[in-house]
């Protein structure tokens, strides 16, 4: 098991991870089809996206969770 004080950063890699998967699937997708060659574009296309990714959720979640905090009404 990994420390608890890890948590963000492992819950960063993980929705990065899944997210930047499924974006570049359908971006891939759409651009040129189910080609030959497809699935080495898609993981090449993954994984350029999920090294951007994966530092900008770790910076940016954060921000959000602020952002959020202060739309947010309080019962």
């Amino acid at each position: 098991m990994i420390p608890a004080r890890y948590e963000p950063i492992l819950f960063g890699l993980i929705l990065s991870g899944m997210m930047t998967n499924v974006v570049t699937f359908i971006s891939t997708f759409l651009v040129g089809g189910l080609v030959p060659g497809f699935v080495a574009m898609w993981l090449s296309a993954w994984g350029a996206s999920w090294m951007v990714a994966f530092p900008l959720v770790l910076v940016l979640a954060p921000l959000t969770r602020r952002i959020v905090k202060n739309l947010v009404r309080k019962p």
